[in-house]
């Protein structure tokens, strides 16, 4: 096990992705804010607001250290209570100004739970996903090739699973309904060794900008009206429902103390919500429920 290398790994991944954004963008810059944890370790948030492109979008690298591990990471594994904890990761969550380019979710993340006199117990975790608000099939196709490119190299069975996963966790409950389109999720990762792990999570967390940007940069320039705009608005609300009432990220980063403005950047700057609303039928609204919410074998189509 080689925590320093997935360390290394993850600053530089933040590094790249912030400039492939700012790039993207020709001027807006990423507002980097460093901060300590007091009870061990830090990070470094990094948000970009107001861009032409993005309306907010932050890139967050953490590493934290605690000596116990909070009841999020702890219930499904009981066995590792009591043990202190280190979690390093990145996470990222893109809110665009077009409503015609959708929400993008990427983490990746390594854990590792100490006890004296015991051998580590240690897992990789993360994934991304897509949240459309606007869909159009040929980028649906698209991020999931990119996906399942990530995955083949470590099993021919890995994209359905981490599919599969990614469906059955960012499906918001309460709603009956996807917040997106999936990706891959994955948690827990230790089927194989360390290093076969570890380049599994980098496969994955180097895939995301293949898979998000020729999205953003064949939509972003659509004419879009108020009445698209207010739509997005109204489906962010999903997304922030989802993040406070069921991510384990947040909830992992609150019970730990975390810093709450880094936490709560994955939150949308514009966001609505209406009472009991309904889309028009056959609207291009209500095509996003119909044809894009429902999950489906995206890689089946055939365009």
């Amino acid at each position: 096990m080689n925590k320093q290398s997935v360390l290394d790994y993850l600053t530089q991944l933040q590094d790249s992705i912030c400039q492939a954004f700012e790039q993207l963008e020709g001027g807006a810059k990423f507002h980097e804010d460093a901060w300590q944890r007091e009870e061990g370790g830090g990070g470094r948030t990094r948000v970009l607001e107001e861009g032409t492109i993005i309306e907010k979008g932050g890139v967050n690298f953490s590493h934290v250290k605690g000596a116990e591990l909070p009841a999020s990471a702890t219930a499904a594994r009981p066995e590792l209570a009591g043990r202190s904890f280190e979690a390093m990761g990145v996470s990222l969550v893109i809110h665009p100004r077009n409503p015609f380019v959708p929400t993008s979710h990427m983490n990746v993340r390594f854990f590792v739970a100490e006890k004296d006199g015991e051998d580590p117990v240690w897992w990789f975790g993360g994934g991304f996903d897509l949240t459309p608000y606007y869909g159009f099939e040929e980028d649906c196709v698209h991020w999931h090739q990119v996906a399942k490119q990530a995955c083949d190299p470590y099993g021919p069975e890995l994209y359905s699973e981490f599919k599969q996963w990614c469906d059955d966790y960012f499906f918001i409950k309460h709603r009956n309904e996807a917040r997106g389109i999936g990706g891959l999720f994955f948690d827990d990762l230790n089927r194989f060794d360390f290093a076969t792990c570890f380049k599994l999570m980098q496969s994955i967390g180097d895939a995301y900008l293949p898979a998000y940007i020729p999205i953003v940069e064949r939509r972003h320039l659509l004419p879009y009206n108020d009445a698209h705009q207010a739509f997005q608005h109204y489906r962010r609300g999903r997304y922030v429902e989802f993040n406070l009432v069921y991510d384990r990220g947040t909830l992992f980063g609150l019970q730990t103390g975390g810093r709450t403005e880094s936490i709560l950047m994955s939150l949308p700057a514009q966001v609505s919500w209406r009472y009991d609303w309904q889309p028009e039928p056959d609207s291009e609204e209500a095509r996003l429920y119909r044809d894009f919410l429902p999950h489906r074998d995206w890689l089946s189509l055939s365009l």
